[in-house]
């Protein structure tokens, strides 16, 4: 058996949007701006994919959808846009975002500091969220712009984001959301949230990879980062990805029906993991409470053993699986965000994210519970550092001084 546990990375292409998508490789591969049929052709199903997206995230029709190459792009369009319209062209220079981003925000972050742009970069409490009451404490009239993600790429933590759009609201202040890691796996609407700018990318629910889209509330002014064509009204230069978006709105329409019950069949295929694994196995964490992450998310750590160990027999084992650790070497870079959220530089270097999605199956966690427990023992059995100090005296409970959740009952491990 073969099972794909890496769902945060990217998600198999459904077969249905697959589906949909073919025909406009080879049969209608005109391009939207073509006057003869060949163009012409493409207009409606485009209108019924941008429809699609539109409904999926509850926009309204004043907002705009701006389909990108990713998610990365619509990142760097946000951020660098708002360094051209409000630092040149105007008195703001500050920028608020956190610790645990994804990189195409972080980099970005950097960049713009180059160019004489403040950024904050707000840390994160034990459960790997930035709580609301720390976002509006550094919030000042030189700030230009709030981004601060969804959900965690790697622990699938759920920020407050209804809470940080109202703040930025009263305050006056642009705010902005890397959804990638929410949309099409929890509920997302956008009337209901005040966010100005939310980047998303078809590959993370089931669609194809090369597509993005950036929300933009009430189609507000944002300087374009392409230039040359009148394309999506002239906001994204560059001729359309057909079949990219017509495959991204049927992935969304699939990923947005019925969704709480499918967030539920996940969670349960999930918990059912998660609690296998801290039953059977010593010393190990599984960062934050379960009831606030994405319902097909678990990052795990197990002391003494080096993640990139852990892969290379999940590997062997045909099982996909990441770690945010290059190697367990301290002197390489640990995760980044356990580091955040205060882990210990050696559990920084264990974590390993196993991410689910609607096409697990029983049997494949089955599977994987067995896989994983297997590889921990082998792994513990060679590794000189855990056995020349041997369990935590009681177990898990005393592997550090993180929270881990166990049957909804909180476990403080000193």
């Amino acid at each position: 058996m073969q099972v794909y546990m890496d769902n945060n990375a990217t998600t198999m292409t459904d077969p249905k949007v697959v589906e949909a998508m073919l025909p406009f490789f080879s049969e209608r591969y005109g391009n939207p701006n073509s006057l003869h049929k060949f163009g012409t052709s493409t207009h409606l199903p485009l209108s019924k994919a941008i429809d699609q997206v539109y409904q999926g995230i509850n926009a309204a029709e004043q907002d705009d959808i701006v389909f990108t190459s990713c998610a990365t792009e619509a990142n760097n369009w946000v951020l660098q846009s708002i360094w051209i319209d409000k630092m040149l062209n105007s008195d703001k220079n500050h920028i608020v975002t956190t610790e645990v981003e994804h990189p195409s925000i972080l980099s970005t972050c950097k960049f713009l500091e180059d160019q004489g742009m403040k950024v904050t970069y707000l840390p994160v409490n034990e459960q790997g969220i930035v709580e609301a009451h720390t976002v509006r404490s550094f919030i000042t009239d030189k700030t230009a712009l709030v981004s601060i993600m969804w959900a965690n790429n790697e622990t699938g933590m759920i920020f407050p984001i209804q809470e940080i759009g109202e703040i930025c609201k009263e305050k006056g202040v642009l705010f902005h959301s890397d959804g990638v890691q929410a949309v099409g796996k929890i509920p997302v609407d956008m009337q209901a949230v005040h966010i100005d700018f939310m980047s998303m990318s078809a590959h993370k629910f089931h669609g194809p990879k090369g597509v993005g889209a950036l929300y933009i509330r009430d189609s507000q002014k944002l300087t374009p980062l392409f230039h040359g064509g009148e394309q999506m009204g002239g906001r994204r230069s560059g001729t359309l990805n057909v079949p990219g978006i017509i495959g991204m709105g049927k992935a969304m329409e699939l990923a947005t029906e019925n969704i709480e019950a499918t967030m539920a069949l996940i969670r349960s295929k999930r918990d059912r993991l998660e609690d296998a694994l801290l039953e059977m196995l010593d010393d190990v964490m599984v960062v934050g409470d379960r009831n606030n992450r994405t319902p097909n998310t678990i990052l795990i750590s197990v002391r003494g053993v080096e993640g990139e160990g852990m892969l290379w027999d999940l590997n062997n084992a045909l099982i996909g699986a990441s770690t945010g650790s290059a190697c367990a070497s301290e002197d390489l870079e640990a995760n980044t965000v356990m580091l955040a959220i205060g882990a210990d530089n050696e559990l920084a270097h264990t974590g390993i994210r196993l991410s689910l999605s609607r096409f697990t199956t029983d049997e494949e966690v089955d599977y994987v519970i067995e896989a994983f427990t297997a590889a921990v023992k082998r792994l513990r059995a060679i590794s000189s550092s855990y056995a020349k100090v041997g369990p935590s005296p009681g177990g898990e409970a005393q592997a550090c001084d993180l929270l881990y959740h166990h049957e909804n009952d909180v476990k403080v491990i000193h």
